[in-house]
């Protein structure tokens, strides 16, 4: 832990709740500091991991990113589901519903799909082979619909599309990778 270092000039402030986008844990801080501007921003310091968090009137830097972490995912699959993860925290939408309509075909390939695929054909893998869930496929048509229309059309994704495409996927990567590691080997 970090608790052996101080921040120098820090002072108590009036205490703030908050999910730190550093150590996602939740936590509330009352060391920090503020500005005399006529609007309210403090700059916290996490109380758990020591790094500092900007606040104002309107948003949090850096921002907390959406999703939960989803664990067995391979390198590559793990790679791009941060990557979406980490565009939402920087409000980034239509970036992470890109991502996440890559994650499909990278999932398919780990799956058995051959690769160079039409797309489609990725997403009818997956539903082949039994890597959807019973109830799943909307979620893939979701996840499907919003990515084409990112990559397609001339439309930017909204934070609730992405908050729902980022969920869709991450249970879908936790039916297939999280759940079937869990199960120990014989």
């Amino acid at each position: 832990m970090h608790n052996q270092a101080e921040w120098q000039g820090i002072t108590s402030i009036k205490a703030h709740q908050y999910r730190c986008a550093y150590c996602n844990a939740s936590v509330a801080s009352a060391k920090g500091w503020t500005t005399n501007l006529p609007t309210q921003t403090w700059l916290c310091v996490c109380p758990l991991c020591l790094r500092p968090t900007f606040f104002d009137s309107e948003r949090q830097t850096p921002a907390t990113k959406m999703g939960e972490q989803v664990k067995g995912l391979p390198p590559d699959v793990a790679a791009l589901y941060d990557e979406a993860r980490r565009c939402t925290g920087a409000g980034a939408y239509t970036s992470a519903v890109l991502s996440c309509r890559k994650i499909l075909m990278h999932v398919a390939v780990e799956q058995g799909a051959a690769e160079n695929l039409k797309f489609a054909e990725y997403v009818d893998h997956l539903q082949a082979t039994g890597y959807v869930p019973p109830n799943g496929k909307a979620w893939v048509d979701q996840i499907r619909k919003k990515g084409n229309e990112a990559t397609h059309e001339i439309v930017m994704m909204s934070e609730r599309e992405a908050s729902d495409v980022l969920g869709f996927l991450q249970y879908l990567l936790k039916f297939v990778y999280e759940f079937p590691s869990m199960v120990p080997n014989k």
